[in-house]
């Protein structure tokens, strides 16, 4: 919980519209903070707006509109405790058939969005010795079939992350990695319907060689989702990120995120390959035959 010296200040939370951003909000306003909460339309404003929360039409790939979101900051006599990057995009299909202009998408809102609105808002956080809680996945530790994009970007949020953190850490501002497993949020449907637009897409060549792997890994990861956290759930590590006087480097949200985390410290990469391939075996359609055996 916060401390009284705590209330009122300032928190920013990218892609807070859903999901656990959303519920991260409505959790750190209702201990005091007052929250700038990235959205980027005007109903999903007025569907978040309330006491504490404060909407702002933020697209962290738009360089007008990060600008913005620095102005008001810095026009804001509360101190920035904490940036909250959670924005991302879902995108899922084999590297093969994933155009470019796709990779480059995923990237620009998973990874260089983020830096952007961190680049613009690290003067404040210097000022207030705040923190950066950069919101990353499983997937930025195991990239699993299909995931090669997304997986890819949070691999180097990831990166990021450590990078910044010894660089600020002198400064008196403090990185740190939330990593979430499945969690019960729109953006896994999204993710869903999207990588069935891009299967539709691909060359019969490419539908044959990966068409029940791409339809196999869409039940996977519906399953995961289904027995997930919930977003509320999630949004509470996130407010124990931000509100630890102390915080880790890095949070796992959900049994399935610290199991994952701790296989990948033990195994060798050709055992966590038959472990994912045998996990993924069960959810091909019914008669298809999975390209790789273990």
């Amino acid at each position: 919980m916060t401390t009284s010296s705590e209330t009122q200040k300032l928190i920013v939370i990218t892609g807070a519209s859903t999901g656990m951003g959303a519920s991260a909000a409505r959790e750190l306003a209702r201990q005091g903070f007052h929250v700038l909460a990235g959205v980027r339309r005007d109903h999903d404003a007025d569907a978040i707006r309330s006491t504490g929360i404060e909407p702002v039409i933020l697209d962290i790939t738009n360089s007008e509109q990060v600008a913005a979101l620095a102005a008001r900051v810095a026009h804001d006599p509360r101190a920035l405790h904490a940036l909250v990057n959670n924005a991302g995009v879902q995108v899922n299909a084999p590297v093969e058939a994933l155009p470019m202009a796709q990779w480059r998408q995923a990237f620009e809102v998973n990874l260089f969005g983020h830096i952007a609105v961190t680049q613009a808002l690290l003067p404040a956080l210097l000022r207030s010795k705040g923190r950066v809680i950069n919101i990353s996945s499983i997937g930025g530790k195991v990239a699993m079939a299909t995931y090669g994009a997304y997986a890819g970007a949070k691999f180097a949020l990831e990166a990021v992350s450590d990078s910044l953190r010894r660089e600020v850490a002198p400064l008196g501002v403090q990185v740190v990695v939330v990593e979430p497993g499945g969690v019960r949020t729109e953006m896994a449907t999204r993710g869903i319907a999207a990588a069935n637009h891009l299967a539709a897409q691909m060359t019969p060549d490419q539908d044959e060689r990966y068409g029940s792997l791409v339809q196999a890994t869409n039940t996977l990861m519906a399953s995961g989702t289904a027995s997930g956290l919930t977003a509320d759930a999630a949004a509470r590590v996130i407010a124990k990120a931000v509100t630890t006087r102390r915080p880790r480097t890095r949070y796992t949200a959900g049994r399935d995120a610290a199991l994952i985390m701790r296989l990948t410290r033990i195994l060798t990469d050709r055992t966590l390959d038959r472990i994912l391939a045998v996990n993924l075996r069960r959810h091909y359609p019914k008669g298809a035959t999975p390209a790789y055996r273990g």
